[in-house]
């Protein structure tokens, strides 16, 4: 009799067991259901279909990196859709969690990054505008006012400014040659503007909404340090999401918005400044008051050593593309026999001087270091990227000269170049000679401003220059 009770207990229990399974199921799946059909996930499901397809289709056409790089930005948005899904899911987690849980879209982001980085491509603007739109997607991360990041919708707009100034060189290059690289630009910014910012200001403009009963995402579990180690481990890959902070790199990713203004708070406002003495500004420095030559009389004995990409090349390739690389100390590179078809690449040249005599169509200089180019006409533009205390001479004509990710670039300008359009992103000490009006040509020298004051007028943002006194 007991043993008889006995089983149907446990029989019973079974039962219950087996029901509360089946409906911990059926809610789980109700919820993703639920989500799957939430007004939220239609909308971003239709603005993939008609933002992102348009992009595609548009690289599609050019096909190479271009299209390499926008299916990482496909791949992306994607994630992005499932993420979405799953926060609906999902209890809001601490920052570890955080960065666990957007660790899919940091994926994805990185090797955006990646694509970038090397040698530089010949669609190296297309690149780098899809790398830096892509920290748009980062807006899933806001997590109140005091998480170190602009509200997503301004988060949205901040990143596709950076993301800008590489798209409109792909229209400036392209505007004549190839509809086909015009309508991807056009199609990247319509992604961004106004296409996930009206997406985020209708459904997320405080941020994602977590489920208050959802699972939670838990931390990544860490490995047992070894015992003995001969060398300290490599720092992990950088990444948007994650709030540790890492050693400051010019080359490497951004790191996440909080690790940057907890740098930023940790540290006195004044620290690192040095008092400017009258021999230490520009006006009343020797090694800045004339124009670089093509060759100079006293070169090193020695030269530093430096890490080189490859040997050292000086050729022209395919009769269209000047190839000037790795020259150490050489102070009398010269380019005599060109024309106007043909580009010139300057890349990973230190303590050298590179005179291009005739008209070009493109000049860029990238990743250089104290090495002076001095050219005739340019037909398109000449880039600097990269670059540490580099002088540029303009002898004849240039319509645009841009600067980019560099410090310490001194342009000096002719008569005939003076109606030339500069461009400057993340670059600092950046000064102009100019021929002065006087019969003497003495030339005057201008500081481009690096820092600006934005004031919030007539329902918009005005930006204007910091402007210095003193003598």
């Amino acid at each position: 009799m007991e043993e008889e009770l006995i089983q149907r207990l446990e029989s019973a229990v079974a039962r219950l067991e087996s029901l509360s399974i089946g409906s911990q199921s059926r809610d789980t799946d109700l919820d993703a259901v639920a989500a799957s059909t939430d007004p939220s996930i239609i909308a971003f499901e239709e603005f993939l279909n008609e933002y992102v397809g348009k992009v595609s289709s548009a690289a599609a056409k050019i096909g190479g990196q271009v299209e390499e790089a926008t299916s990482v930005l496909n791949d992306a948005f994607c994630v992005q859709k499932e993420l979405l899904v799953n926060i609906k899911q999902t209890k809001k987690p601490d920052m570890v969690g955080l960065g666990e849980f957007l660790k899919p879209l940091n994926e994805n982001l990185m090797k955006a990054i990646s694509m970038t980085e090397g040698r530089r491509s010949d669609f190296f603007n297309h690149l780098k505008a899809v790398s830096e739109s892509l920290t748009a997607l980062a807006w899933i991360a806001y997590a109140g006012k005091d998480c170190g990041m602009s509200m997503p919708i301004a988060h949205v707009e901040e990143s596709w400014q950076a993301a800008e100034f590489y798209n409109n060189k792909v229209l400036v290059e392209y505007r004549n040659k190839d509809s086909n690289h015009v309508e991807w630009a056009r199609a990247l910014k319509e992604l961004y503007i106004p296409g996930l910012r009206n997406y985020v200001k209708s459904h997320y403009p405080l941020g994602p909404v977590w489920s208050a009963t959802g699972s939670t995402v838990s931390a990544p579990t860490k490995a047992p340090a070894p015992p003995k180690a001969p060398a300290p481990p490599p720092p992990p890959p950088a990444s948007l999401f994650t709030p540790e902070s890492s050693q400051p790199s010019s080359s490497r990713p951004k790191e996440g918005m909080a690790a940057v203004f907890q740098e930023i708070s940790s540290k006195p406002v004044t620290a690192g400044l040095r008092r400017v003495t009258d021999d230490m500004k520009t006006k009343n420095r020797a090694d800045r008051a004339g124009f670089v030559s093509a060759g100079e009389k006293e070169v090193r004995a020695s030269v530093p050593s430096v890490s080189k990409v490859g040997p050292p090349k000086f050729e022209l390739q395919m009769g269209r593309k000047w190839v000037v690389e790795n020259q150490i100390g050489k102070k009398d590179l010269l380019i005599n026999q060109c024309d106007s078809k043909q580009t010139v690449y300057i890349f990973g040249c230190k303590d050298s001087v590179l005179q291009i005599k005739g008209k070009v169509n493109n000049i860029t200089v990238d990743k250089c270091t104290k090495v002076g180019v001095v050219f005739t006409d340019v037909v398109a533009a000449c880039e600097i990227v990269n670059c540490n205390s580099v002088e540029v001479q303009c002898q004849g004509t240039a319509p645009t000269i841009s600067v980019d990710n560099s410090a310490g670039c001194q342009l000096y300008l002719s008569k005939d170049s003076l109606e030339a359009s500069i461009t400057t992103a993340k670059s600092s000490e950046i000064n102009v000679l100019v021929p002065a009006s006087g019969p003497d040509n003495d030339l005057v020298e201008h500081a481009l401003p690096q820092q600006y004051i934005h004031s919030y007028m007539n329902g918009q943002f005005v930006t204007t220059p910091v402007s210095h006194s003193g003598g």
